[in-house]
């Protein structure tokens, strides 16, 4: 007897039904969101499980990883295709959420997302604190900015390394904003001193890495672009062409046809933003501050020529993918090209 496992993951508990081939609930209940907790459940059920899935997401792959181990066939499911489908049942529960997971589940209708690796995994959490770092940096210098502002005292364009001092200049005379911005200032130097610490532990992970070395050979492409791109596509071999890769992080237009409307809009934006914004920020730095001649440079500074630099930035961005994938799978060096002089 075929049977199909939709789990709605949560912090605490999921929730869990169980449903056969004709679509009929066999049992539902709540198990702790915990590998084991589901072992144990799978396993006093009738008949063994044909397929178990569950919506992609952080905890989604911990329990993925563990029910893999244990011989569970394990599918995570697009979240965004499951959140559409589930978004027309009237009434929203947990409950409701795992069953109609499920009924995705049996009938097919839903989009593999690939599991990382424990490796790429550990890689994504060193880039995720090294940008969250950053972020928060950057909100208490603007906050210092702002309190400033508010007493007429204005900071203006300078560079990080006179920011403090510059600070400490407008707030002397006033005990109150000295104090204020003493402390904040402290902070921002804790977690400067966090965030490059980290920030060097990635880029010794990118020189360590020989196919993050030739990744690197690509104008405008550095150690943080290139270990983001790996430990997000992880394994190469899981895009059938090198094209796709493209439209997997996002960077193709968005269609919507329906009868006499016919509208190309802006770019999807699906997949993984880090990657999309590092690949975004690399195809600009090739158009706008490389010195080298590449024939995928020449093509970008035409197509901005046609269409406009930002979307120049975009097509190249989604070409990089491309050229990233290739030179991956293939082993091989960026190719330049050979300048074409044209004379007379």
């Amino acid at each position: 007897m075929e049977q199909y496992v939709g789990i709605d993951v949560s912090l605490e508990e999921s929730s869990v039904c169980v449903m056969d081939r004709t679509g009929k609930i066999q049992r539902e209940a709540k198990v702790a969101s915990d590998p084991e907790a589901l072992l144990y459940f799978l396993g006093r059920l009738d008949h063994p499980v044909t397929l178990l899935g569950m919506e992609a997401g952080p905890l989604s792959q911990w329990l993925h990883a563990g029910l893999t181990a244990a011989g569970v066939e394990v599918v995570l499911m697009e979240t965004r295709q499951v959140k559409a489908a589930l978004s027309a049942m009237p009434i929203k529960t947990d409950r409701r959420d795992a069953r109609g997971i499920t009924q995705l589940l049996r009938m097919g209708w839903f989009r593999p997302v690939h599991c990382k690796s424990a490796s790429a995994q550990e890689v994504r959490a060193l880039l995720t604190a090294r940008k969250q770092l950053q972020k928060k940096m950057l909100d208490i210098e603007l906050g210092l900015r702002g309190v400033l502002r508010g007493f007429g005292l204005r900071i203006g364009k300078i560079s990080r390394g006179r920011f403090a001092r510059r600070v400490r200049e407008l707030a002397h005379g006033n005990p109150m904003l000295e104090q204020v911005s003493a402390a904040m200032l402290r902070a921002r130097d804790a977690l400067q001193t966090e965030m490059t610490a980290l920030d060097k532990r990635a880029r010794d992970l990118a020189r360590d890495e020989a196919t993050c070395r030739r990744l690197m050979t690509v104008p405008g492409v550095g150690a943080l672009t290139a270990l983001t791109f790996m430990s997000a596509v992880d394994d190469p071999g899981r895009f059938r062409s090198s094209k796709r890769v493209g439209a997997h992080f996002g960077l193709t237009p968005k269609k919507h046809q329906s009868g006499e409307t016919d509208i190309t809009g802006g770019i999807t934006k699906a997949g993984d933003g880090m990657v999309r914004s590092m690949l975004y920020e690399a195809a600009q730095a090739m158009l706008t501050r490389t010195q080298s001649f590449s024939r995928l440079k020449a093509w970008g500074l035409r197509v901005a020529q046609r269409r406009g630099r930002n979307r120049a930035i975009v097509a190249v961005a989604r070409k990089l993918a491309t050229v990233l994938h290739r030179m991956w799978i293939d082993g091989s060096t960026f190719r330049f090209g050979k300048e074409v002089v044209r004379t007379g």
